[in-house]
């Protein structure tokens, strides 16, 4: 382990779109962190590292970190949602804390079951949740918490795209070891963002669909979720929208909020801004603000525009860096992951048997 006061070591896993396009540059970004070594067996990924950041070190295979775990601190495991779970067993095995890219895994037993290898040991276990810092998630977090909505009823998140043909690639595979499907990847965001904001999940009911011809994974999704509290979550992740809805409609007991668009960090990002560029990070034109009222539609002037927090994804890497030095819990935790996944995995019972399915609370 680092000495007090010396940068944490990180070590990346993975260095396609998750590995180089968020992870690399927020690590980058984070005060007290330092991007060690990259891992990847792509030549061409192996040279992009390099060019990106001249000092790290490159390995071919994750197997090249375990025999020098004393150099490093923290394990981050962007790879393919396969290679999840062994990854992190193996990183917490060598002594090391661990991020993991979302899903942890692919069934809630295997995110406990790492979960309490963490424990075990007393090291830091993550998920890489960014979606909690969106812009629109910060907003929609302050809207609640000021009362401003009343008691919120009903929560609609849509997180979709026009992509009506296939890329090809894991993501779409049919294959269930894969982890593929929409599912498990924007699912993953728009579960963990509602249980969030409105606690554990009662019942489930889904409809999952696959559209594009050729296509082998769920690229249209609908889950509803009765949480405990008595809020009804609808949410929508697909490839196959002609037509994009609000990315949020939160409907309360005495006015609600509706937000179109994307938080714009990940084209940021995409397009090699960096938090640290002394530019101002996470910020949208007024255009783009939501509105909040009551009794109209906002697209006819219905209700006032709600100034939108700005997203702050480098929040999460910090939130890291202190959870690894205090030993404190992680900003989100594979106990909060797992819990998206009973979710997750109940959405998928449910549309394969056309049933709502009961979620049983795990302690």
């Amino acid at each position: 382990m680092t000495g007090t006061g010396s940068p944490l070591r990180v070590a990346l896993v993975g260095y396609g779109l998750a590995g180089s396009v968020f992870h690399a540059p927020l690590i980058a970004a984070t005060d007290g962190l330092v991007l060690d070594t990259v891992v990847t067996s792509s030549p061409e990924r192996q040279e992009q590292a390099r060019a990106e950041f001249p000092d790290v070190r490159i390995a071919a295979s994750p197997d090249r970190l375990w025999a020098r775990a004393n150099e490093l601190d923290l394990v981050v495991v962007a790879s393919p949602n396969k290679t999840h779970v062994p990854l992190a067993r193996a990183a917490l095995e060598a002594g090391l804390a661990v991020v993991v890219d979302k899903p942890i895994a692919g069934t809630a037993a295997e995110a406990r079951a790492l979960a309490a290898l963490a424990a075990e040991r007393s090291l830091v276990l993550s998920v890489f949740q960014n979606r909690r810092w969106d812009n629109d998630f910060l907003t929609l977090r302050k809207l609640i918490a000021s009362g401003d909505l009343g008691d919120v009823q009903r929560f609609e998140s849509r997180f979709e795209r026009w992509r009506p043909r296939l890329k090809g690639g894991w993501r779409e595979s049919g294959d269930p070891a894969e982890i593929g499907g929409l599912l498990y990847d924007l699912g993953s965001h728009v579960v963990d963002q509602a249980l969030t904001l409105f606690g554990p999940a009662a019942r489930v009911y889904a409809e999952s669909d696959v559209r594009r011809p050729g296509a082998q994974a769920d690229d249209d999704t609908f889950i509803a979720i009765t949480h405990t509290g008595g809020v009804r979550s609808h949410l929508y992740v697909s490839a196959t929208t002609a037509q994009l809805g609000p990315r949020f409609r939160v409907l309360g007991s005495t006015g609600g909020y509706v937000k179109y668009g994307l938080d714009p960090q990940e084209d940021a990002l995409r397009a090699g801004r960096r938090p640290q560029d002394g530019e101002p990070w996470g910020v949208e034109p007024e255009s783009m603000w939501g509105r909040a009222g009551a009794g109209e539609s906002p697209l006819t002037g219905g209700g006032v525009p709600v100034e939108t927090v700005p997203g702050d994804y480098p929040a999460y890497y910090a939130a890291v860096a202190a959870a690894v030095r205090e030993k404190t819990a992680p900003p989100v935790t594979a106990e909060e992951a797992a819990a998206a996944l009973d979710v997750l995995e109940a959405a998928r019972r449910s549309a394969r048997e056309g049933i709502t399915v009961t979620v049983e609370v795990t302690a």
